[in-house]
């Protein structure tokens, strides 16, 4: 019902004094008032009625207004049986806020529009029901008719006359109506960023979506599907949210039942990846099996998610599916995720660090880390590839800042990462023990003992070089050096020394 068609009721006698542009506002219920602290009970779509009795309305009116406003209300109505005329203070307020406000005359009683709107409401929604129910007998039949979603959804785009789609946490579009999702990882962004669900997108130009979360067996957002219908489904009919909702029950069964199907895959993959097969001629054929070329270059992806210490390899799989739906079969090996897949996308990692940046929006305590083998060619190497790309995922959960990492083996002979698995206290230990005494040296003295030495290191130890960029002379640089040996103990003419400090440094 909209605030038109109650307007429109001449036995009732209403008048709209302000808010003309808001008359196709839908009206979900009535609710009676004489607090100025209303809000909290309202929940969107409310006509709310009061006759301004109360000593908190008359004083400060605005205050009603401003809580209508933000609760969502549809319009304020003000009876006049206690006055001749609805108070200037109160038209303001409504006007400034553009809230619709309504005069109530004092023929017509709160309980009657109540009564009348209620059996208005309860008509519409009988009607609706019984559309809903006809449209989710011909869904369900089509479902158990072998219907693809991509039917399913073209078929409710015609009875809606809007448009929806199924899309992944990752911004992929899983399913739809034909034809491509506009700004789908700008969705994908608000969908794992959102307080609650549903969630309505404004984007630019005036487009609205709406966004509906697919009940699955995925525990996390980052794990889980979204249903995108196009407006806001707070301003249609009744039956509209119940088919969108029943879209996205729909997608739950498909998926559940696509998950039911991947565990052939897993199976398979697990054969694969069984030990206790090394001929690399029964390897190429389970590859084969696999979808695998073996004649092919491959690589192969390790993925873990969850709490630190309590991950769960099921969440890990459902995410991998996600980062990696080019994959064939993702399994779990311990805690992790594993799949491989053909070399054959040079942007592969690039395509990874995007999609794993996107879905650490959505962590608070949880960790994902992703490891990246290098490109491996043959049978016989492709165990050493998943274990390449286990060992990477596990120097990948050691890098402290941040939820979310993408490592590959390309980086696991990086010193930063090497530092990155040692202890915390280990690494202030070997800190302080080699620049402590250079730090309390030129907090004392005010001297750049710590700065010349990190400058001496990265112009690898040129006496030239290094004065030049401090712009000291060179006397005064083997002063400085000569200072840093005494005080330390150690030789910066050793290569042994040299590493000692870079690491050092590097750790502070």
């Amino acid at each position: 019902m909209k605030l038109r068609d109650l307007l429109g009721m001449g036995e009732l006698g209403l008048r709209l004094l302000s808010g003309e542009h808001a008359l196709d506002r839908p009206i979900r219920w009535v609710y009676l008032t004489e607090l100025a602290e209303t809000g909290r009970y309202l929940s969107g779509n409310e006509l709310v009625l009061t006759g301004l009795i109360g000593p908190q309305l008359r004083e400060r009116p605005e205050a009603l207004v401003d809580e209508l406003v933000d609760a969502g209300a549809t319009a304020l109505g003000v009876g006049l049986s206690v006055q001749d005329e609805v108070p200037e203070r109160v038209r303001e307020a409504c006007e400034r806020a553009g809230l619709p406000l309504v005069e109530v005359p004092r023929e017509a009683s709160f309980g009657t529009i109540s009564e009348v709107v209620t059996r208005r409401l309860t008509a519409e929604r009988a009607a609706g029901l019984a559309t809903v129910l006809g449209r989710h007998r011909r869904l369900i039949s089509s479902v158990a008719e072998g219907t693809g979603l991509a039917r399913i959804f073209e078929l409710t785009r015609a009875e809606l006359g809007r448009a929806c789609w199924v899309v992944s946490p990752t911004g992929r579009v899983v399913v739809g109506p034909g034809r491509e999702l506009p700004d789908a990882a700008r969705l994908a962004a608000e969908y794992l960023s959102a307080d609650r669900l549903p969630h309505v997108v404004e984007l630019p130009g005036g487009a609205s979506f709406t966004l509906l979360p697919v009940n699955s067996r995925a525990a996390h957002r980052v794990a889980g599907w979204f249903l995108v219908c196009e407006g806001a489904l707070v301003d249609v009919p009744e039956e509209s949210r119940e088919s969108a909702y029943e879209l996205a029950a729909l997608t739950a069964l498909e998926r559940a039942r696509l998950a039911e199907g991947h565990r052939v895959e897993r199976r398979l993959l697990n054969a694969l990846l069984d030990p206790a097969v090394a001929e690399p001629s029964e390897v190429a054929a389970r590859m084969r099996a696999c979808g695998l070329d073996p004649e092919r270059r491959f690589v192969a992806v390790a993925c873990a998610f969850g709490e630190p210490g309590d991950a769960e390899p099921g969440d890990a799989v459902a995410v991998l599916r996600e980062l990696m739906p080019e994959a064939a079969a993702v399994t779990a090996l311990a805690d992790e995720a594993v799949t491989v897949v053909t070399d054959e996308d040079p942007g592969l990692v690039e395509r990874l660090r995007a999609a794993v940046a996107l879905l650490e929006t959505a962590l608070a305590r949880e960790r994902l880390t992703v490891g990246v083998s290098g490109p491996a060619p043959g049978p016989a190497l492709l165990r050493g590839a998943v274990e390449e790309a286990r060992h990477t995922r596990r120097l990948a959960a050691a890098r402290r800042a941040g939820r979310a990492h993408v490592v590959t083996s390309d980086e696991i002979h990086s010193h930063a990462l090497l530092l990155a698995t040692v202890p915390d206290g280990v690494r202030r230990s070997f800190r302080d023990r080699l620049l402590g005494p250079l730090q309390e040296y030129d907090a004392e003295h005010h001297s750049d003992l710590v700065r010349t030495l990190a400058a001496f290191l990265d112009n690898s130890g040129s006496w030239s070089r290094c004065a030049g960029r401090l712009h000291l002379h060179v006397n005064t640089l083997r002063y400085r050096i000569r200072r840093i040996e005494e005080l330390t103990g150690r030789d910066l003419s050793t290569l042994e020394d040299r590493v000692d400090f870079f690491l050092a440094l590097r750790a502070m």
